[in-house]
């Protein structure tokens, strides 16, 4: 069954790219709705935006989403991975700024969050896109991206960076397994090397960066006092990352993600190829139980709801 929450929850923080304060609430929805975004700070133009995968522009370092009247959200790729490690299938997302506070940097704050308000079942069935065919993509720079046929919702992610910390890793994650989400995945923060630090800034990026939202590599030792959550922090949060982005196709995938050196943009890329030929994959029943929380009592099989948009 489709699932949403049970009640609204408020998140307060600063965008990691505008460092502009922001204030956003996420609603329960009704079944079938899916993810909607809400600029309630632009009332002129339609300011609803559907986290959809063909609603993605291009934009460095993070997924903004931007709908037909030219109203964006951005930096939504870590609430979006909550939703999809939940099993959250419907939500409206209400903002007062156009890009989604970034927390510590990771998921861990909009989980323990959606966890802490519960979610409750809805009388409809949940779908899944199963993949039928291998779709790759690469580039001349080495990154490949590419979805295969597989039983179950698998990411696999490699990186390699030329950082003595960092170099080469991989991870390898079945999004089956929600309590492993919670507990291996969703509190794994974005980084980025001291070296790029001032051309990011210069580029006019991460004016609301800091060690308190973002791991930071020199070299061969992390800046953070706190150091990393996990050896591997990196290449896991990569995998988030792409976590959150494949989300934006309305629904779980059955079937395997693989990464080699890619971001954001190449997950679109793969997406839309994905999305280009209907002989790639199905979509059907969810028997999988993909994402969805284990029966802990978080779930609630009530489905009467106040909020709908």
């Amino acid at each position: 069954m489709q699932h949403t929450l049970k009640d609204q929850v408020t998140f307060k923080g600063g965008g990691l790219h505008s460092g502009e304060p922001v204030t956003m609430i996420v609603s329960p929805a009704l079944a079938n709705q899916g993810i909607k975004f809400i600029r309630q700070d632009i009332t002129d133009v339609d300011n609803v935006i559907p986290a959809q995968w063909d609603m993605v522009e291009a934009s460095q370092l993070c997924t903004r989403l931007t709908n037909k009247a030219g109203i964006s959200v951005s930096t939504i790729e870590h609430v979006i991975a909550a939703f999809a490690g939940l099993g959250i299938d419907n939500a409206i997302v209400i903002l007062d700024d156009g890009e989604v506070p970034i927390m510590d940097g990771s998921s861990k704050q909009f989980v323990d969050a959606f966890k802490q308000v519960g979610l409750q079942s809805l009388d409809a069935p949940r779908k899944a896109l199963r993949i039928l065919k291998t779709v790759e993509i690469k580039d001349d720079q080495g990154r490949m991206a590419r979805f295969e046929p597989d039983v179950s919702s698998v990411f696999e992610y490699t990186i390699d960076f030329d950082n003595d910390m960092i170099g080469r890793q991989s991870y390898t994650f079945d999004l089956n397994d929600n309590v492993a989400f919670q507990n291996e995945l969703s509190d794994c923060r974005t980084f980025t090397r001291m070296q790029d630090v001032t051309m990011l800034q210069q580029a006019g990026l991460i004016k609301g960066g800091g060690l308190d939202n973002a791991v930071v590599y020199d070299n061969d030792r992390v800046l953070n006092p706190e150091g990393l959550r996990r050896g591997d922090e990196a290449v896991r949060h990569k995998l988030l990352d792409a976590i959150g982005d494949t989300y934006l196709l309305g629904m779980p995938v059955i079937g395997r993600f693989v990464c080699e050196k890619g971001g954001h943009a190449l997950t679109n890329q793969l997406l839309h190829e994905l999305m280009s030929d209907p002989r790639h994959y199905t979509v059907i029943e969810d028997h999988l139980g993909i994402g969805t929380s284990s029966s802990d009592g978080n779930v609630s099989s009530t489905s009467k709801l106040a909020y709908n948009a």
